[in-house]
């Protein structure tokens, strides 16, 4: 008897061990909301300023998710991170490339797409958000035009310009990335840069923005900082922040991760999306209902990220995947919801029993669910036999 209770004691510091080593994402883990529902959110990013036809895009896609329906009734919902400003060819051109000269939403070239914006968030369909005043950092691109002729011949281009055609690195727009690896801007450059954007949205919508998604999800502490200064509330993420682009060009300094509901040194809520849905690069409609189920069983909602090249390089073949791929999530899911991000920011700030989950067993399973993703803790507990009792926990996921 005292070698099996001793054996038992062994057993039980060594769980103790696994834990305690892990103990950081656990907890964040166990700490993060379980959602009641099914929760589908499509958010698409790079509308505003731009190619002219982006208006006829938007009319189609405003068409189709009205058509789309959750059981109580509400249209599907479409985030549109919005683009203030792209390049004035013309007036660029003129100064030898040596000045940056704006054209902005404002201007009467882009009330088709302003009109069909708004016709689509008067139908409930359409929910904008803050993606940036341009998809660059003006002062990096006039550098890089300097050195590279395509981008010097994408800066003369006397139509609004479509911002996917540059450089990825270029489109980052709180870091300069004209020399690799990119280089920090100055706190103050960013805090001007925000609150000018922030009032040119004011501008086109009527409101200051609550929500800001970050261009290509570079971004760093200042800009949140200044983005809650400007009233931001809501910070959408991947998961995590990535500060810089490397030699290569890549994102990376990364120096925070983060889980949905999670604050912000600023205060915001952040949101993660990581659920990737661009039909042009080969997704099939069943990858948004998959990836439903999965956040689903995560206790998560699912926030979908789209973009707006596939429906001007595709149209018709990104529509019919969106439509197929939201009547699948409804198939998979039927009880599946439509909210906005700042619906959802909001319903776990304030832990709203309608939407978060407070019964123990339902959250002690999805948090035996969501621990597989921690790294190298599913062989740890498997190892040392901790998995058995972590089973028992997710039989009722």
């Amino acid at each position: 008897m005292t070698v099996l209770a001793l054996l038992l004691a062994m057993v039980m510091l060594l769980w103790a061990g696994v834990l305690l080593a892990f103990a950081g994402p656990l907890v964040a883990r166990w700490r993060e909301p379980v959602l009641r529902h099914p929760v589908l959110i499509v958010e698409s990013d790079d509308w505003g300023a731009g190619p002219l036809f982006q208006a006829d895009a938007l009319a189609s896609l405003s068409a189709l998710l009205q058509r789309i329906r959750d059981r109580t009734g509400r249209p599907a919902v479409m985030t549109l991170g919005v683009v203030l400003e792209v390049p004035d060819g013309v007036r660029i051109a003129a100064s030898r490339f040596t000045e940056y000269h704006a054209l902005t939403l404002a201007d009467e070239r882009f009330e088709a797409v302003r009109a069909a914006m708004q016709a689509g968030i008067e139908a409930g369909v359409f929910v904008p958000q803050l993606h940036g005043q341009c998809h660059y950092w003006p002062a990096a691109l006039l550098a890089a035009a300097q050195k590279d002729i395509a981008v010097r011949d994408w800066l003369a281009t006397p139509d609004p310009a479509a911002t996917e055609a540059l450089p990825s690195p270029l489109q980052s727009r709180w870091v300069d990335a004209s020399d690799l690896p990119s280089r920090a801007l100055p706190n103050a450059a960013i805090e001007q840069a925000v609150a000018a954007e922030t009032a040119a949205y004011r501008t086109i919508f009527g409101r200051l923005p609550q929500v800001g998604v970050a261009t290509t999800f570079i971004w760093n502490e200042a800009v949140e900082a200044a983005w809650a200064q400007s009233g931001i509330a809501v910070v959408v993420t991947p998961g995590q922040r990535a500060t810089c682009r490397d030699a290569a060009g890549q994102p990376g300094c990364v120096d925070a991760s983060m889980l949905s509901g999670e604050r912000s040194r600023a205060g915001q809520t952040y949101l993660v999306r990581d659920v990737y849905f661009e039909p042009t690069l080969g997704h099939a409609p069943q990858r948004l209902a998959d990836g439903l189920k999965t956040r689903t069983r995560q206790g998560r909602a699912c926030l979908v990220e789209t973009h707006r090249f596939n429906f001007l390089q595709a149209a018709d073949a990104s529509l019919a995947a969106l439509e197929a791929g939201l009547n699948a999530a409804l198939a998979a899911c039927p009880n599946v919801r439509f909210l906005t991000p700042l619906e959802l920011a909001h319903a776990i700030e304030k832990q709203d029993p309608a939407w978060i989950e407070g019964r123990l067993r339902r959250r002690l399973a999805v948090w035996r669910i969501r621990l597989d993703e921690v790294p190298r803790f599913r062989r740890m507990s498997r190892l040392s036999g901790l998995a058995l009792p972590l089973a028992w926990l997710g039989r009722s996921a």
